[in-house]
């Protein structure tokens, strides 16, 4: 590929990764029939995915039990509404998956991480499956947030906080140590979606999608 279509097909940009996983699921499947474990991720993947487009995301990638996610690649460009999505997305999708049985049968808990970040996002990835969508350290960042979740809950990092404190309550949670990363990450609970009073999203750049 010549460096002028390449050009053409990778693109800098700042967004919000996304990642969530079930709590024990390597324990919960061990003893389970393969068909059983495939009609559990059939169920998970569907309702994570159908509430991730639905709140303005893209599916990234499958992996096990983890569901990685992307917003604000869209062709209005990332802002503070692109992150509250995640984290909105993040609260529903436990919400949706705290009424459900995956395959008629299995109550599960998830925990989900999310970085806001630079990346090199590949418009054509996502259709070719050969490899990552995106690509920056902030996708580990949002992968090892996720790992140090509490149970049933959706943490950010401190830039998606900043962006997002307008438009998101959040409870202050101690920094964590995290393998890889030289210094300890903030880290902060998402609790629900705040009103936005009328004017303060066009201030903050809200609706610009």
């Amino acid at each position: 590929m010549t460096a002028i279509a390449m050009a053409e097909q990778e693109r800098r940009q700042t967004v919000t990764v996304f990642f969530i996983d079930i709590v024990g699921f390597t324990s919960l499947v061990d003893d389970l029939d393969c068909a059983v474990v495939r009609a559990l991720q059939r169920d998970y993947f569907s309702t994570v995915s159908e509430v991730v487009r639905d709140g303005g995301g893209v599916v990234e990638k499958y992996v096990g039990d983890a569901v990685m996610a992307v917003f604000g690649t869209g062709s209005g460009g990332f802002g503070p509404e692109s992150a509250a999505s995640a984290v909105r997305v993040g609260l529903s999708v436990q919400e949706a998956l705290r009424g459900q049985l995956l395959a008629g049968r299995f109550a599960v808990r998830t925990r989900v991480g999310l970085a806001t970040g630079d990346v090199i996002v590949d418009l054509a990835a996502a259709r070719d499956f050969g490899h990552g969508m995106v690509s920056g350290s902030v996708v580990s960042t949002a992968a090892r947030l996720q790992a140090y979740a509490p149970h049933d809950t959706v943490v950010v990092c401190a830039s998606t906080q900043a962006v997002t404190d307008k438009l998101i309550a959040y409870q202050e949670l101690p920094p964590v140590r995290v393998a890889g990363k030289p210094y300890p990450l903030d880290l902060w609970r998402a609790l629900q979606p705040q009103r936005v009073p009328a004017g303060v999203g066009q201030l903050c750049g809200v609706g610009a999608e």
